[in-house]
């Protein structure tokens, strides 16, 4: 019973990744807002959450969804690293997000030949786009990665002390 719980919180989890990737790609294609080497590094870590999180809620057992979560759980801490120095150049644009070393290793990887308008660099760091809700979308995006460590590990250990 309470590892159907842990599975639908990670269903949801990939869900809301993928309607975060989903957000962006209308940000980009709607609104011009083209994506950096680190928006494009902050999409991965949202797609391998979002791919641990549903292997990890069709896992059978405790040990093998508590695999999954720690990847997640990796895979944000990553995500945040990125989208925290992605805030620190915005914050300070004379820093460069390094798009001529970053771009072609970015560029290289196999979904930007897959499907180069989700994950192929089109433009630069320190761009300034509107904020949304007063944020940047870096920001949201260190705010979702922070909340994925912080949340996951703390519905984890919730739901497995509770009295069955």
């Amino acid at each position: 019973m309470r590892l159907g719980r842990e599975r639908r919180y990670l269903v949801l989890l990939g869900i809301i990744c993928l309607a975060l990737i989903g957000g962006a790609l209308y940000l980009q294609v709607f609104k011009g807002e083209a994506p950096c080497p680190l928006c494009i590094l902050q999409r991965y870590a949202l797609l391998l959450i979002a791919v641990f999180a549903f292997i990890g809620a069709a896992t059978r057992t405790r040990r093998g969804i508590t695999v999954f979560e720690t990847l997640v759980v990796i895979c944000a801490i990553a995500g945040a690293a990125v989208a925290g120095h992605h805030v620190y150049t915005q914050f300070y644009p004379a820093v460069s997000c390094g798009i001529d070393v970053l771009q072609p290793i970015v560029d290289g990887l196999p979904l930007a030949k897959i499907f180069p308008l989700g994950f192929q660099v089109d433009g630069f760091c320190s761009t300034p786009y509107p904020p949304i809700l007063g944020l940047s979308l870096a920001q949201w995006a260190l705010v979702s990665f922070v909340l994925i460590v912080i949340l996951v590990p703390l519905l984890t250990s919730r739901n497995r002390k509770a009295p069955r």
